[in-house]
C-alpha cells in the first residue's frame, strides 16, 4: 500500500512539473500580464517597494512587452525568423526606453541590482539544457 502512495505521489508531482514547464510541448509565449506579475514579484520581493512605485514598475515593463511583441510581431510578419542581430537592434531602444523610466523610480543601487541580478534571471531560456551530442 506504502508503494502506491509512494508511487502516485511522483505521478502527481511529476505533472504538476510537467505543467508547470509548458505542458512539455511546444513553445508557449507568456502573456503581458504574465510576464509583468513575474518581474513584479521578483522586484517586491527584492526591494520590497512602497505600492505606488510598484504600479511604475509595473506600468515600465507592460509598455516595455507590448512594445516587446509588436517588434517581434513586425519582424515575424515576413515570414521568416529574423536573425538576432536584427532583432536585438530593433529592441535595443525599448530596452533603453524602460530603463530610463526604471532609473527614475529605482535607486542606483537598485537599479545595478536588478541589471547585474533579476534581469538576467529574467531571459527565457531556451534549449532544454544537458550535454546533447
Amino acid at each position: 500500500m506504502k508503494k502506491i502512495g509512494l508511487f502516485l505521489a511522483f505521478m502527481v508531482a511529476g505533472a504538476i512539473m510537467v505543467n508547470a514547464q509548458g505542458g512539455g510541448g511546444g513553445f508557449r509565449q507568456r502573456t503581458v500580464e504574465e510576464r509583468v506579475k513575474a518581474v513584479h514579484e521578483k522586484i517586491d520581493s527584492a526591494f520590497k517597494l512602497d505600492a505606488a512605485k510598484l504600479t511604475q514598475v509595473d506600468k515600465a515593463f507592460t509598455t516595455y512587452y507590448q512594445s516587446q511583441d509588436k517588434v517581434r510581431a513586425e519582424l515575424m510578419s515576413g515570414g521568416e525568423r529574423p536573425d538576432r542581430e536584427t532583432m536585438m537592434a530593433k529592441l535595443a531602444p525599448i530596452t533603453e526606453a524602460r530603463d530610463k523610466e526604471l532609473k527614475g523610480i529605482l535607486t542606483e543601487e537598485q537599479f545595478k541590482k536588478f541589471k547585474d541580478e533579476i534581469e538576467p534571471a529574467m531571459m527565457p531560456r531556451r534549449g532544454g539544457g544537458g550535454n546533447r551530442q
